[in-house]
């Protein structure tokens, strides 16, 4: 017998009915009767009581149908294992970063993949945290470094930062001297932002929404140093997280913004059953991120 002869055994008895299951299996009908005959001439006892319109399975059939399936199910284990290790091998693993975050132990988890298995071509591409999530729904983004306000549907994720948000400003600032502001302190200020897409944004203007104010988006950028820079020179109000702010305090007085609560979050986001080579890449990520605190 053979595993082919096995899977037409298991659609005939599931189905109980030769055509749909040949339909099933595309194949004649004739083909899967002939198949079912060599079968039971092997085992030397038939498997299907044929007398009636309906096809059932006669007691040597029912003792057969667990252990078929039982053996379809091993077969094909062995091919996903197999097909495991070649795209450990010889794969491909699409990555995307939001853009304007440099965010270096992504990098070095990605070296570390590239040590571990040469043979994967690795590809990087920087986009709206929103595109990326839907490209990872999609299939077009194996795993994705994302800013969001909460976890995307549909996905699995790996929480790096959470931070609060707060406003920057230069020393000058007629707000400088506070020790923190709200969101109407920023009413009729021009804001620098991200652009509508990024996490650090939606959290914003959710928040906006909440506190029912309408902040003037003066200047948006991508990129945390074209907001500092904008923002040093006197041109609007930096909206930005914690840890960024804090790299441009030769520039700017960050204030906390007391009535944002929700944190900005940074995370790698994947698809709910992923691929060995992204369950690989995330065994790195976490080292690189979290060291020896990581969990398995």
């Amino acid at each position: 017998m053979d595993l082919r002869q096995l899977a037409y055994f298991v659609a005939v008895a599931e189905e109980r009915n030769f055509t749909r299951a040949a339909e099933r299996v595309h194949i004649s009908q004739s083909g899967v009767s002939a198949q079912i005959r060599q079968l039971e001439r092997e085992l030397g006892a038939e498997l299907f009581d044929r007398s009636a319109r309906t096809i059932t399975l006669t007691a040597e059939g029912r003792a057969a149908l667990g252990h078929a399936r039982a053996a379809l199910a091993a077969a094909g284990a062995v091919g996903r294992s197999v097909s495991d290790v070649t795209g450990l091998v010889r794969g491909r693993l699409a990555v995307g970063m939001v853009i304007g975050c440099t965010v270096t132990p992504l990098f070095d988890a990605l070296a570390a993949f590239h040590r571990a298995h040469p043979g994967v071509e690795i590809s990087l591409e920087e986009g709206n945290s929103g595109r990326l999530a839907e490209g990872v729904r999609a299939g077009a983004v194996d795993l994705a470094l994302i800013g969001t306000a909460a976890a995307p549907d549909g996905l699995e994720t790996l929480t790096l930062i959470s931070e609060r948000l707060v406003a920057a400003v230069p020393a000058g600032h007629a707000l400088a001297k506070r020790r923190r502001v709200t969101l109407r302190d920023l009413d009729r200020q021009p804001v620098a932002c991200m652009p509508v897409g990024t996490g650090l944004r939606t959290v914003f203007d959710r928040a906006c929404a909440e506190q029912q104010v309408e902040p003037v988006i003066a200047l948006q950028a991508s990129a945390a140093d074209a907001i500092a820079g904008l923002a040093a020179r006197g041109l609007g109000v930096a909206v930005l997280s914690e840890s960024m702010a804090e790299r441009y305090r030769d520039r700017l007085v960050p204030l906390p913004l007391a009535d944002v609560t929700a944190p900005a979050l940074l995370a790698l986001a994947w698809k709910e059953t992923p691929s060995p080579a992204v369950r690989e890449l995330l065994v790195h990520s976490r080292h690189a991120f979290f060291g020896s605190q990581a969990q398995p």
